[in-house]
């Protein structure tokens, strides 16, 4: 087991080395000015989308806007917002928090760009259901079906890393510390809960995710707030230090200034997905009229999860200073005594249920992408069946096993994912620049109407 948590860790490392960083970020400024400044211009319009009840219910689709709105953001929003924060403040310093929101900004045009694709070479599958994403836009769009392919691969594989095992482990350990449970008992039940949602497909999938979602959200950002509004005179000082880690050049709690923007990104990247390709798959199912209609919705996930809620953490966690006398092994307790820190006994019970939320959901949107992905490399649906039966027992397995090697594994899985999924955005900018026309046309005429 050490042998291969070193090979990963190796392997890891150059995936996440400078060119990937730089493909990520760099694929997000492109597409930022490309679109004209779309995630900021455009982000009052795409708020008002997403809570909008007056889309088109006749369009094609599997769910509702909304319903793969949170489908997506039961997938990320997760313990990349919890326990992937305090590992980058962690591993990278405070630094790394601002590292984090700035990619999360150039993310939302990387995340509008994916959505946008997903719902332009859509097909329907087999089962008569939506079926789309990078595996789609590569081999219809870009004509590359090499890359759609090796997309596919890692993007069933990583499901069992991003989206199951690290989610069932950082409840499980988060449970055990707090309550006493053990991690068995708590994997047991959520590999049952999982079972019974992912067992629906789709349809019941979003149903679940539009009710849980919202809540789940609601609950941690509320008990964040709470935190900074009952110490409102320290969080200029938490901010401040953020900004200045950002480009120290000494290292402070294990980072210095290449650590802090190698973590912030990719702990960002984890968090949020922003150029994973794992979103528009989700995107792909929805009921829409235009393509840039739903991009524009996708791209809040990014702004939900990483400018508010890993703000929240981040901010809390610096806060507390508990960071400098934390290593990477207490990382995945850091912001439940952070909490406590503040608040007392209630700080870890608001993050341990808060993560059992996050992780829960999480499971649910990853099991869709996974499935997606697998159904591509493999026409037969029959086999979807073995495909779902892995997954649900992988939470179980999650649950009991080393957090380092599951995050490692995940880093590996993330990476390699990213760089197809990366490549079709760029040689695709040009259909998502004649869709957002086409959507900043029809807002005009709607505004126009209304």
């Amino acid at each position: 087991m050490d042998t291969l948590y070193k090979v990963l860790g190796a392997l890891s490392d150059v995936v996440w080395g400078p060119p990937l960083l730089i493909l990520i970020v760099g694929t997000g400024i492109y597409l930022t000015f490309r679109l004209g400044l779309v995630q900021i211009l455009m982000l009052p319009a795409a708020l008002k989308q997403t809570f909008s009840k007056k889309h088109d219910k006749n369009a094609e689709g599997d769910i509702s806007q909304f319903q793969a709105l949170t489908t997506a953001l039961a997938a990320t929003v997760g313990t990349g917002n919890i326990v992937g924060v305090a590992t980058a403040i962690v591993l990278g310093g405070p630094g790394a928090v601002f590292w984090m929101w700035l990619s999360a900004v150039f993310g939302m045009a990387t995340k509008y760009g994916e959505a946008v694709l997903a719902v332009k070479y859509r097909v329907k599958d087999a089962n008569g259901e939506m079926a789309g994403g990078p595996m789609y836009y590569l081999e219809h769009g870009l004509k590359q079906k090499w890359l759609a392919v090796l997309f596919a691969i890692f993007g069933a594989l990583a499901a069992f890393g991003i989206g199951n095992g690290t989610q069932s482990n950082s409840v499980a350990n988060v449970v055990h510390d707090t309550f006493g449970i053990a991690n068995w008992i708590t994997g047991l039940v959520l590999m049952i809960f999982a079972a019974l949602v992912i067992i629906g497909g789709i349809k019941s999938i979003g149903k679940v995710t539009a009710v849980f979602v919202p809540i789940m959200a609601i609950f941690y950002v509320f008990g964040g707030l709470l935190v900074m509004i009952l110490n409102i005179t320290e969080v200029p000082g938490a901010i401040m230090t953020i900004l200045e880690m950002a480009f120290s050049t000494e290292a402070a709690a294990g980072g210095a200034i290449g650590a802090a923007i190698r973590y912030g990104v990719a702990r960002g990247v984890f968090s949020n997905e922003a150029g994973l390709g794992s979103a528009p798959i989700a995107a792909a199912a929805a009921k829409t009229d235009l393509a840039g209609r739903q991009g524009l919705i996708s791209m809040t996930q990014v702004f939900f999860d990483t400018i508010i809620i890993c703000s929240i953490t981040g901010i809390t966690i610096v806060m507390s200073g508990l960071y400098t006398t934390t290593d990477s092994q207490g990382a995945g307790t850091l912001t439940s005594n952070a909490f406590g820190h503040f608040l007392g006994d209630i700080g870890p019970i608001i993050v341990a249920i808060g993560l059992v939320f996050f992780a829960s959901s999480t499971i649910l949107g990853w099991a869709y992408y996974g499935e997606k992905c697998f159904q591509y490399l493999f026409k037969n649906p029959s086999l979807l069946i073995v495909y779902r039966v892995l997954f649900i027992a992988m939470v179980f397995v999650g649950s009991v096993i080393s957090l380092d090697l599951i995050w490692t594994f995940s880093d590996v899985a993330n990476g390699m994912m990213a760089i197809p999924n990366l490549i079709g955005l760029l040689g695709l900018s040009g259909v998502i620049a004649l869709e957002t026309k086409k959507i900043r046309e029809k807002l005009k005429e709607e505004k126009a109407q209304a």
